[in-house]
């Protein structure tokens, strides 16, 4: 690797073994970075990897399973990336899950605290790991996924927007705490991003709402996400932190909901429950009377 805005620089990512956490860490290692990849799907991962090795980038990418709202896991991953590449430059805190759906009323307070314990006690479990090995090694970047769910209403299932809202605020707190040890804090919002996790097998019929309610002709794919990480990892951004950036085709400019952004979703939802997205795990819905 003659170049690349990552060159050596050392990256971890959670959630990295699909969509856009997949999409990142592809563009971090043709950028010349190092990365260390976490995910819960352990198959996933391994087919990464293979993907991976497969385009050339065998030697500056590994893989760990883990849990993100498990501390011990998030530490083991963030120390494997420090041993085996010798740094840690750049952390994306990306893992995530659908979490729970459905009326407030009929959420169990248990899929409730699963989705804030995924969403947002592992970007804090993230950061705070991150933090203790940046701030002794001159500083780095930090990116969290939130959504633009977290920054406006009606978009997403409360749960997860709630969890994302506090994602945006926690972002911006940790980078003025972290300031002064030079590590940015930055959140990333994607909008409407085709990826297994929002189209859960209807492509066609998110495309169509997606044309009602985007600005932008085409449609998001990981790769547009990926691009924004990259900026905020990069150098390019060195006096940006505390942000939250969306990444949405136009989407909140466009004034919000007009039709509901989850393919064959209602307004007012018939069914309560929770998915876990890409994590291999088997969701738990159930209908509505």
């Amino acid at each position: 690797m003659s170049g690349g805005r990552l060159l050596n620089k050392v990256a971890v990512i959670t959630g990295g073994a699909s969509g856009i956490g997949f999409a990142t860490a592809k563009r971090f290692l043709a950028e010349g970075a190092l990365v260390t990849i976490g995910d819960f799907n352990a198959e996933a991962g391994k087919a990464a990897l293979a993907q991976l090795a497969a385009d050339g980038f065998g030697e500056r990418v590994n893989f760990i399973r883990g849990d993100v709202s498990q501390e011990a896991d998030v530490e083991r991953l963030m120390a494997t990336a420090l041993d085996r590449f010798g740094g840690l430059d750049i952390v994306f805190n990306n893992a995530g899950i659908g979490g729970a759906i459905g009326p407030i009323v009929e959420t169990d307070v248990e899929h409730w605290d699963v989705t804030f314990a995924v969403l947002m006690r592992g970007v804090f479990l993230g950061v705070k790991h991150a933090a203790r090995i940046m701030m002794h090694r001159g500083g780095g970047s930090i990116i969290n996924t939130a959504s633009i769910g977290g920054v406006a209403g009606g978009v997403l299932p409360t749960a997860y927007s709630a969890a994302k809202a506090a994602v945006v605020s926690f972002s911006r707190n940790a980078a003025t705490e972290l300031a002064e040890y030079r590590i940015r804090v930055n959140a990333i919002c994607p909008g409407i991003i085709f990826t297994p996790l929002m189209h859960n097998g209807r492509e066609t019929q998110a495309e169509a709402v997606v044309a009602d309610i985007q600005p932008w002709p085409d449609r998001g794919e990981p790769h547009h996400v990926a691009s924004a990480v990259l900026y905020l990892a990069s150098d390019d951004s060195a006096f940006v932190t505390g942000e939250a950036h969306a990444v949405d085709g136009g989407y909140l400019a466009n004034g919000l909901l007009r039709v509901h952004p989850l393919p064959g979703a209602k307004k007012k939802a018939d069914y309560a429950g929770i998915t876990y997205g890409n994590t291999g795990q088997i969701r738990d819905v159930r209908r509505l009377p």
